[in-house]
């Protein structure tokens, strides 16, 4: 049916639509009226009053209803199909069936699979063969086959991850079309062009000749893509295409190397546009962990664009040696580095200090790239920190000068001639030089040579054997102008001109841009063969690691990958499909897509061919719904014609006394249903508990005790109330054997001395709430009793008989409060945790060890989460135990001014440290979370 994906079986019986008018006609057909005859006693009927009427000609709306009924009684019986299946022209010649299997067809390649299996069942029901021709195998051998191994050959099949030239199929379509001879031929298209695509048309126009061709576009949705993305200096941004108007908006998401989300990023499509952006604005020490960009709800290679270590916006450390930087910045060497470097890199430049001390504290900061321009004389401490951090993969960058003219120096990779050797002045007979060519195996091949770059002087390196492998770029006399070595994992390199315009014009140049953007490229992989050093010429290739299938998810690589180039940037190919190639460690990224690739639609309008469009549903069978509603329409019919006679009237008169007698027996029933009872103890409990954020304590049973802890929550709460955000609720006491303890954050337990161990169940609770988050605070209370000396404190009656409890309980280890813990952070600045004595020493569980350097420098630790223990014999609840009249319940001990205050504090600490976690201790630790963020 023309513009509906709906058929008919039996399409002749559709001609009975032609009888509704004459169906009209009858139903409105009316019996001769009767003659009038004069009967004068007939009068004595006009004052009888009718008790029914007829009317004398059928409601217009009842005869509507009886039409469309009839109307689609007919319908039913054509036998209507919505979503029938589709197939080509039929004939009793074989069927060939184009695929397009790229990257471009896997968003919807059920959709297609679906469609050749239904083209393969109807040309097999006609019994004829099929041919499966994907137009990504230009060399696979094209055979006619029976369709059950058509399908069989089908469900094999897969989309490629990388784009597909169908151009290179011709040949083989033409070879299968001259051998079979008449054809029928179905394109499964994906309606996207990503190059030659006319070609292709013209070229399969004249292949088919005359043979029918039937075209499947439509009817799924646009293929999306990824491309270009760029770590700029404030955000991350990636090019989103699509070949036609599809999906007009979408989000992007960030994933790390282990698939973990760091975010996510909107985008949104012009009507008439093919492309737009997507930026991540996120710090730079988030974006460089960005490993894989995808769209969500994109199943295809293409919309999957992987990230590595070039994409990275590195921090790179700049450190000068000349005064004259901070005499003349915009003539600094400085400036230029900074202007050079600043659009693909972080710069920090050294402090106005001596340039050990700049150089001290970037390798602190485990920065991949330190640049030194003049930098001459260096302690033997530091080149020593130096060259340990070169052998770990650092990146050392050194610019000549006056300083490092005249110094003896290891730090370069070649050996140089002290002094400087001046071009074109007055005293000499030399002219200055120009660039004359980069090397062929070196960082810098492939760039442009300029012939604008003019050197007035430079450093000299000492010819030997090994110079030539060590030069990246020289000038017109075959002297270097950049050398550079590997050293161990990483490099050293040396411009053998300053960094200034002094001694050449380079640092005004685009090339001296592209010359540090490829050096910056080479810091953080160095470890891998090959990033340009000519030395390792040789060992330039890396092999595949995981690969992206058409669907864009990982998998091992398949037998067709080959090893690559380490500076691989094309997009990929059958031999290099897309994914991770090299150690895991460092890994190379290869992208379906190139960053300058776009996509278009293909217009197929000039080929001589029938249309079909891809169906996402299975053919549905309408006759049961149009024969369901037929049937309903009849019975409103009769419905309707028993109201009009009064026939319903009457039937629920006949009927009235039987219905009220079963009323009347029901409803005794319906009262006597029970009504739902109000929620037990335990439902008040919990509702008490959720309600309001609240603190709980232990109910020991020893009346005295208990009354205290109480005052003392209340009071804690009270504080809470007054110093913080929290207003908390009134605390409850709580029976681990018995009560719920999951709904409190913090329960404070006094031990008792001489009480008896809790049950079992309330340990197996107290362990269990323990391990999902919950911390429990013991307190011993008798800090004041501790005997003296070393183990003093952990002989006390209250110690031994928490030792009792805690034997059946999994506790980790413990250690006194640290003063870098995030504890004494969390609210006040705290040292230790007094209650009502001072002397008493508060546990939690053991935090990882940290090295001592990096312990020095921050100032709190954390861990992944809360201590689910805390112990202490300071009695805390004494201390803030209030009475009804706000005056303190018990004295302290030893009783100093501020003593109540500071246990006051240290229950604050305590409870928002169990509230907020580790929360501070990343606040106060981020300075170091950047400087890790960015290793």
């Amino acid at each position: 049916m023309a513009g509906l994906p709906l058929s008919f079986a039996e399409p002749a019986l559709l001609l009975g639509l032609l009888s509704l008018p004459l169906l009209w006609w009858l139903l409105r057909v009316m019996p001769p009226r009767p003659k009038r005859i004069e009967f004068p006693p007939t009068r004595l009927l006009f004052d009888i009053a009718p008790k029914e009427e007829t009317p004398s000609r059928t409601p217009w709306w009842l005869t509507a209803i009886r039409l469309a009924a009839a109307a689609l009684l007919i319908l039913a019986a054509a036998g209507p199909i919505w979503n029938p299946q589709t197939g080509a022209a039929g004939s009793s010649a074989p069927l060939a069936i184009l695929l397009d299997d790229g990257w471009s067809a896997a968003s919807s390649w059920d959709a297609r699979v679906k469609a050749a299996d239904e083209l393969i069942a109807n040309a097999d029901s006609d019994r004829r063969g099929a041919a499966l021709i994907p137009l990504s195998e230009p060399t696979r051998d094209i055979t006619i086959m029976p369709g059950g191994t058509a399908r069989v050959a089908l469900r094999q099949l897969a989309p490629k991850p990388y784009s597909i030239e169908r151009v290179e199929t011709l040949a083989s379509i033409e070879r299968f079309l001259k051998a079979t001879g008449d054809c029928e031929i179905a394109w499964l298209s994906d309606g996207v062009d990503t190059g030659r695509g006319a070609e292709f048309l013209q070229g399969l126009s004249k292949t088919l000749g005359d043979r029918p061709l039937t075209i499947f576009e439509g009817g799924t949705p646009s293929a999306l893509a990824l491309a270009a993305s760029e770590n700029a200096a404030a955000k991350m941004t990636v090019k989103v295409l699509r070949a036609d108007g599809g999906a007009a908006a979408g989000v992007v998401r960030a994933l790390d190397q282990k698939g973990s989300p760091i975010g996510e990023a909107r985008f949104a499509f012009a009507p008439k546009d093919r492309e737009t952006e997507a930026a991540f604005d996120l710090p730079v020490e988030l974006r460089n962990d960005i490993a894989r960009l995808e769209i969500s709800g994109e199943r295809s290679a293409g919309a999957v664009q992987l990230l590595d270590k070039r994409w990275r916006r590195r921090a790179i450390g700049v450190v000068s040696g000349s005064s004259s930087d901070t005499a003349q910045p915009l003539l600094a060497s400085t400036f230029y580095l900074t202007r050079a470097l600043a659009p693909f890199a972080d710069v920090r430049l050294g402090d106005r200090g001596a340039p050990q001390q700049a150089i001290t504290q970037f390798l602190d900061q485990k920065l991949p790239m330190i640049v030194l321009a003049d930098v001459g004389t260096l302690s033997p401490e530091i080149r020593e920190r130096i060259n340990a951090w070169i052998e770990q993969g650092g990146v050392l960058v050194r610019f000549a000068g006056p300083r490092l003219a005249q110094a003896d120096d290891d730090l370069v990779p070649v050996k140089l001639r002290r002094g400087g050797r001046s071009l074109g002045g007055s005293l000499t007979w030399e002219k200055p030089q120009h660039l004359a060519s980069f090397a062929a195996d070196g960082p810098f091949a492939g760039l442009s040579v300029p012939k604008d770059i003019t050197i007035n002087r430079q450093v000299l390196a000492e010819p030997d054997a090994v110079l030539p492998t060590k030069s990246w770029a020289s000038l017109e006399d075959g002297t270097p102008l950049v050398t550079g070595e590997r050293r161990g994992k990483g490099l050293v390199s040396l411009f053998h001109v300053s960094a200034d315009m002094r001694w050449s014009d380079l640092p005004m140049s685009g090339s001296f841009v592209e010359m540090l953007r490829r050096i910056v490229d080479m810091s953080g992989y160095t470890s891998n063969p090959g990033a340009g050093v000519a030395s390792e010429a040789n060992a330039e290739t890396v092999a595949p690691l995981r690969t992206l299938d058409g669907f864009g998810a990982f998998g091992p690589p398949p037998s067709t990958a080959k090893p690559l180039a380490a500076d691989f940037r094309d997009r990929a190919t059958l031999d290099h499909p897309p994914g991770f190639y090299g150690p895991a460690d460092g890994p190379l990224a290869v992208n379906t897509l190139a960053a300058a690739d776009r996509i278009a639609p293909l217009d197929t309008s000039a080929l001589r061919a029938r249309r079909a469009n891809y169906t996402n549903s299975e053919p549905r069978d309408l006759r049961g719904i149009l024969l369901s509603s037929s049937l309903a329409l009849f019975l409103i019919d009769a419905v309707i014609v028993a109201l009009l006679g009064a026939g319903i009237a009457a039937l629920l008169r006949r009927r009235a006394a039987p219905a009220a007698l079963a009323f009347a027996l029901l409803l005794p029933t319906v009262l006597t249903v029970p009504s739902p009872t109000r929620a037990d103890g335990a439902d008040d409990f919990a509702i008490k508990a959720t309600t309001q954020t609240r603190l709980a304590y232990v109910l020991t049973g020893n009346a005295d005790v208990d009354s205290i802890v109480k005052a003392g929550m209340a009071g804690l709460t009270l504080f809470l109330a007054q110093r913080t955000a929290l207003e908390a609720g009134d605390p409850v006491g709580v029976d681990p054997a018995r009560d719920e303890l999951a709904f409190f954050p913090l329960i404070y337990w006094p031990v008792v001395p001489g009480a008896p161990k809790p049950p079992r169940d309330a340990i197996d609770r107290v362990d269990a709430y323990m391990k999902q988050g919950g911390t429990v605070l013991f307190d011993t209370r008798d800090a004041i009793e501790a005997p003296p000396g070393e183990n003093g404190a952990s002989q006390t009656p209250g110690m031994l008989a928490l030792r009792n409890i805690l034997s059946s309980l999994d506790v980790p280890e413990l250690e006194p409060v640290p003063r870098e813990h995030v504890l004494t952070k969390t609210f006040y600045l705290l040292r230790d945790f007094p209650g009502r004595f001072d002397t008493g020493q508060t546990w939690v569980e053991t935090l990882p060890r940290e090295d001592d350097d990096d312990t020095a420098s921050h100032p709190a630790r954390g861990g992944d989460g809360v201590s689910p223990i805390i112990i202490t014999s300071n009695d805390l609840a004494g201390a803030w135990a209030i009475r009804p009249d706000g005056q303190p319940m018990l004295p302290l001990t030893p009783g100093e001014p501020r003593q109540r205050e500071f246990a006051f504090r240290a229950g604050v600490n305590i409870v928002m440290y169990t509230l907020t976690g580790n929360y501070k201790a990343d606040q106060v630790h981020a300075p170091a979370l950047i400087e890790r963020l960015g290793q």
